[in-house]
């Protein structure tokens, strides 16, 4: 075989890459790589595979062989992955692998051979072996289990067999399979990272149209974004609601669910700022939620948020720390009216009356909330999945409560010069 190619430094696309393109640390046998879209993931899967051939590091420790190249298609494992503008054959340096369409693979002089595979036949993948392979858009393809399992089993030759797989994520079970997996090496590279090979002007535009919706952040941001099937609130219902003009609004609180205890292992301090509409509508105005803060730290950010809104009063409940939590407030500001609230039923049934006037239509969003609405999308019955605390969802409930759910006749407190 030829001796092994060594190109320049600057001409070799380690030189060039951009933080998430880069191997950092030891490299893994099966690397993930989530990435919005122009993000540079077929990029980084030819100058990959491009490196096993020809054995340059750091992507790889030497010299690789017998390459499976797999995509939602044939058609688009050629049209993407080899001949696309960043595929194996366009990035090629000095000599091109050779196209067989009728063998479906690539070779090089060296005798390296790529052979192509569809997600739309997984049998093609029995018998065939391998000592590395690339694997693209996963998350789109068809029988993907079934094809990723019978890649497995042909990943058997050489001292180190390795993976690359690259997707724009979405919900599906392989996904959530890898991301479950501890020895699967997991990048994000969202779309900005790519920012300067790509058209002028195209992330300005998309993310001023996408910016914070779901389309956004799985498509731009590269995160996998799920709902809870038991979750009181769903992702494509809240994105319809976001209103920025909503007109005057006869009350403001800003709600408080405090920590139980200060410091850098605390939970987050929940702060969420709503209105009342004209109309009836509450109106989600902010969420200011703090986390790993103090006291003092957390009662700033509250009244801060009460003078940049205007609000009435501060809605603090006080189950964990009692006439404290007003006290706190009133070292900041003295002058701000604060509504002592106390739960007496767990947050799923306090949460439930909320949840039921966003199905009703009568409350809207004044902009994209992207941490509130996880946490919105993924409260169960139990809490939330990870077991973290729901505080932002608390102080949702706490303001919305207070403005929409309060019994007629129900004491209004009111700032001087707040607004009618």
């Amino acid at each position: 075989m030829p001796g092994r190619l060594v190109p320049p430094v600057a001409d070799e696309f380690w030189f060039r890459t951009h933080g998430p393109q880069y191997p950092h640390g030891n490299a893994a046998a099966t690397w993930l790589v989530l990435g919005g879209r122009g993000a540079g993931k077929t990029r980084l899967g030819a100058e990959w595979v491009n490196a096993h051939v020809h054995g340059f590091p750091p992507y790889a420790p030497g010299r690789y062989g017998r390459i499976a190249l797999v995509g939602e298609t044939l058609a688009d494992v050629r049209d993407v992955m080899i001949d696309g503008p960043s595929g194996i054959s366009r990035i090629a340096r000095g000599e091109r692998p050779r196209f067989e369409p009728s063998r479906r693979r690539l070779v090089w002089s060296s005798g390296a051979v790529a052979t192509i595979f569809s997600s739309e036949d997984p049998d093609s993948l029995r018998g065939p072996q391998f000592d590395a392979a690339w694997c693209d858009e996963v998350a789109k393809w068809k029988n993907a289990g079934e094809v990723f399992d019978m890649l497995q089993f042909g990943l058997r030759l050489g001292a180190a067999p390795r993976q690359l797989l690259t997707t724009t994520p979405k919900p599906v079970p392989l996904l959530r399979r890898l991301l479950d997996d501890p020895s699967v090496k997991v990048s994000r590279m969202p779309t900005g990272s790519n920012a300067a090979n790509l058209a002028p002007g195209f992330l300005a535009a998309v993310e001023a149209r996408y910016g914070g919706t779901r389309l956004g952040r799985q498509e731009l941001d590269g995160e996998l974004i799920e709902d809870r099937q038991d979750a009181l609130w769903k992702r494509a219902g809240l994105e319809l609601l976001v209103t920025p003009d909503f007109g005057a609004l006869t009350r403001i609180v800003v709600a408080v669910d405090p920590p139980a205890s200060g410091g850098a292992h605390s939970a987050a301090c929940g702060i969420v700022v709503a209105g009342l509409a004209a109309d009836g509508c509450g109106i989600v105005l902010a969420d200011g939620t703090i986390g790993n803060a103090g006291p003092s730290q957390w009662a700033a950010r509250a009244v801060g948020l009460y003078h940049a809104h205007e609000a009435d009063c501060i809605v603090a409940e006080i189950n964990q720390g009692g006439d404290m939590v007003a006290t706190v407030i009133g070292t900041v500001d003295p002058l701000v009216p604060v509504k002592a609230v106390r739960a007496r039923r767990g947050k799923w049934l306090r949460a439930e009356p909320v949840a039921a006037l966003y199905e009703q239509g009568r409350v809207r969003h004044a902009a994209r909330m992207p941490a509130l609405e996880d946490e919105m999308c993924d409260f169960g019955p139990d809490g939330l999945s990870g077991g973290r605390s729901p505080d932002r969802v608390d102080a949702l409930v706490w303001a919305l409560t207070e403005l929409m759910l309060r019994p007629a006749g129900a004491p209004r407190i009111r700032a001087v010069g707040s607004r009618q």
